[in-house]
């Protein structure tokens, strides 16, 4: 995984948001990652029965990627009374901001938990400089795909990918993700974004 380099010096990283709803976002730290590991195994149980759920599983996230999210890129986490509910981890591919993974506990989901941290990290990638956002996720999932679009993400055309993303998706292919359901998305963050 590609950490994020700061390109600008910027302060959501590092300060704790006003609490909306009884929901704080805030960077992650190393106090987070086991509870961070459990929110991801737990959130992937939603896809038991899909044809990627085992992929999913096989390929989760390890302490390292967690710890390369707190101390180089953006990890923010979503947290109800005291508790990790959910979290997203960016790194860098191709010169944009890249939402490696965003999970809510399931107990917690389709409360807005999961678009406030997209917005969450989306806003810093912008103060950090990127341009865009980008992400491969699951096209027939409706908070995979139709969750992004929603909220301003667009399919990229294969000829608009850098090499890198061309690399992701071929591992994703080489390890056996169905790939018709694959898709890549990216919205504008920086400068001049809607």
């Amino acid at each position: 995984m590609n950490v994020i380099r700061q390109k600008q010096p910027g302060k959501l990283g590092s300060t704790r948001r006003e609490p909306v709803g009884g929901l704080l976002l805030r960077a992650g730290t190393e106090a987070d990652v086991e509870v961070l590991l459990e929110v991801e195994r737990r959130a992937a149980e939603l896809l038991l029965g899909h044809g990627a759920y085992d992929l999913f599983a096989m390929h989760s996230l390890s302490p390292q990627n967690l710890q390369d999210g707190i101390a180089h890129g953006i990890l923010h986490v979503a947290e109800l009374e005291g508790q990790a509910v959910g979290f997203a981890l960016c790194g860098e591919i191709d010169g944009h901001a890249h939402l490696f993974e965003m999970d809510v506990m399931p107990e917690h989901g389709r409360r807005g938990i999961g678009g406030a941290l997209l917005e969450s990290v989306c806003t810093e990638a912008s103060v950090r400089g990127f341009p865009a956002m980008t992400l491969t996720t699951l096209r027939d999932v409706p908070w995979n795909a139709p969750f992004y679009a929603a909220r301003g993400f667009v399919e990229m055309h294969p000829s608009q990918w850098g090499p890198r993303l061309v690399e992701i998706v071929a591992r994703e292919r080489m390890l056996g993700f169905p790939m018709p359901l694959r898709v890549v998305m990216q919205r504008r963050v920086g400068v001049g974004a809607d």
